[in-house]
């Protein structure tokens, strides 16, 4: 029977825990500390001499003169400067050389972003954040025995699509960055190895994972549900059995996040054991860690403040679009997020929309994007990539339509989950198969996340294609009351669930 080490270091973990109680009244003094450390410590970098960190440091309110002398940026203002960062200049957006970067997918302006992971973000903020987790479900669970067995942490790998190398530089998902990164310790309570948690190709991984984890003693998980799913149902079938908990008797808890877990509950709880299961929702995106779900009973998640960002909220309605501070924001309402933080992002706009749960102190869930998305499973499809490959389809085939819109369709009935396409062409292509399969071969070429979920058709499968009956969408227009001031009228995209496909094919 192995020895379980958690009653040594629950205490610990509980103090850390502990430190947020304080937060429904100290929230603006805390935020205020991060920003002049942020501040003191991008003094020096080209960015902060550009903007004048160190004078506005002299001001009495230098929260109210760095808001007013620094600029809002999307990512595409800083790409250059990241570029130059990758190719190894130092004290650029942070101070240092950085060698290690979070590829995501999500810009106009390219098929990849490239995130600077700076040390001190990973120790400040992304590490940290990671032990909040562990804490804030220690403290909720004190017959926790998580420290009996191990940790599967599933990641990602170094897939770089820069389109060139520069030696010592490191470019792929966060995940494989804080794995490669981990310390020694972490990997004595963790499976599998560094090795195979690195792998590239998910045909090779996949059964390496099967094989490092089937026998093991595992009591938490981390990663993204859907990714997750997938190799629970393969361990699953490999032992022969009906759920994972006949694997792992005393698997306790699902640190989750990336994509909306509510497609994947009903799932999960019925291959784990209800009563002993729990389920943590984080929010940990490769800009950094933000959040993370303090309470059993509230999906909601609390804003981590201490930790290396400062945050900014653009209301999302309303005519009033001037951002907002943490002790600003309103409950009910939904806010882009704005950050400042150790990696080198000045006042970022992240992309993401979060709604306020509760305001002191501040809670959040996540609303989705600031443009229509399919993330169902992990691929961050943007409407950009959608219009872009829709377009080299049609020219591809000889088609050409008329309006569409896209949502995910869950694994059921043994299949797997795909994206939904309802088309209403002008001119229709000869076989809706292969537009299917060219559509997919563009996106594949746009969106380095969506590929990597197509590869080998582990965890999304071919996209549907379904044609539309001439005039629906302008019948669903009229019938939801779409109908714009001055005749406009928007179908939207992409939906990162089913309402507005569901009410269209429910028209035909």
């Amino acid at each position: 029977m192995s020895i379980d080490f958690t009653p040594l270091v629950r205490p610990g973990f509980v103090r850390l825990a502990r430190r947020t109680d304080s937060w429904d009244t100290e929230s603006v003094n805390i935020q205020k500390k991060v920003l002049r450390s942020l501040l003191e410590r991008g003094a020096d970098t080209e960015y902060g001499k550009l903007y004048g960190f160190r004078s506005i440091l002299r001001e009495r309110d230098y929260v109210k003169a760095y808001r007013e002398r620094v600029p809002l940026v999307g990512y595409e203002e800083l790409r250059p400067l990241v570029m130059r960062m990758i190719k190894g200049e130092r004290d650029v957006l942070w101070r240092g050389v950085c060698v290690d970067y979070a590829q995501s997918s999500g810009t106009s302006g390219g098929k990849s972003k490239f995130i600077p992971v700076t040390g001190d973000s990973l120790r400040g903020n992304h590490y940290r954040g990671a032990a909040d987790s562990v804490a804030h479900y220690l403290r909720l669970n004190p017959r926790s025995r998580m420290f009996a067995g191990k940790g599967f942490i599933l990641g990602g790998s170094f897939s770089n699509t820069l389109g060139f190398e520069v030696p010592g530089v490191h470019v792929g998902d966060l995940s494989a960055t804080l794995i490669r990164k981990i310390s020694p310790l972490a990997n004595l309570v963790r499976v599998p190895d560094k090795k195979t948690a690195l792998l590239p190709d998910w045909e090779e991984k996949l059964p390496a994972l099967v094989k490092a984890a089937a026998y093991s003693d595992i009591t938490n998980i981390s990663g993204v549900p859907s990714w997750f799913l997938t190799v629970i149902r393969n361990i699953v079938e490999y032992r022969g059995v009906e759920k994972i908990s006949d694997v792992w008797p005393n698997l306790e808890v699902f640190f989750h996040g990336g994509i909306s877990f509510e497609p994947y509950r009903d799932e999960y709880r019925r291959l784990t054991d209800s009563g002993k299961m729990h389920f943590l929702e984080t929010y940990n995106a490769s800009e950094g860690f933000f959040a993370v779900q303090n309470d059993f009973g509230s999906h909601s998640m609390l804003l981590i403040i201490d930790r290396d960002v400062f945050y900014e909220f653009i209301p999302v309605e309303g005519g009033d679009s001037r951002p907002r501070m943490l002790s600003e924001v309103k409950e009910g309402e939904v806010y882009e997020m704005v950050i400042s933080s150790s990696n080198g992002l000045w006042r970022y706009r992240l992309g993401d929309t979060v709604r306020i749960a509760q305001a002191t102190p501040v809670k959040i869930t996540i609303a989705g994007r600031t443009k229509s998305f399919i993330n169902a499973f992990g691929e961050e499809l943007m409407e950009d990539n959608a219009e872009r490959a829709m377009a080299a389809a049609c020219d591809r085939t000889g088609a050409s339509i008329v309006n569409y819109t896209a949502a995910p369709q869950f694994a059921s009935k043994g299949r797997k989950g795909r994206h939904q396409w309802l088309v209403e062409w002008g001119k229709s292509p000869s076989d809706n198969r292969e537009f299917a399969a060219v559509l997919d071969e563009e996106l594949r070429k746009l969106n380095s996340d969506y590929d990597a979920k197509r590869s080998h058709s582990i965890f999304l499968d071919m996209p549907e294609v379904i044609s539309a009956p001439h005039g629906l969408y302008d019948r669903w227009l009229k019938e939801a009351g779409n109908h714009k001031l001055g005749g406009q009228r928007k179908v939207p995209r992409l939906s990162n669930d089913r309402n507005i496909l569901d009410k269209l094919l429910s028209l035909i």
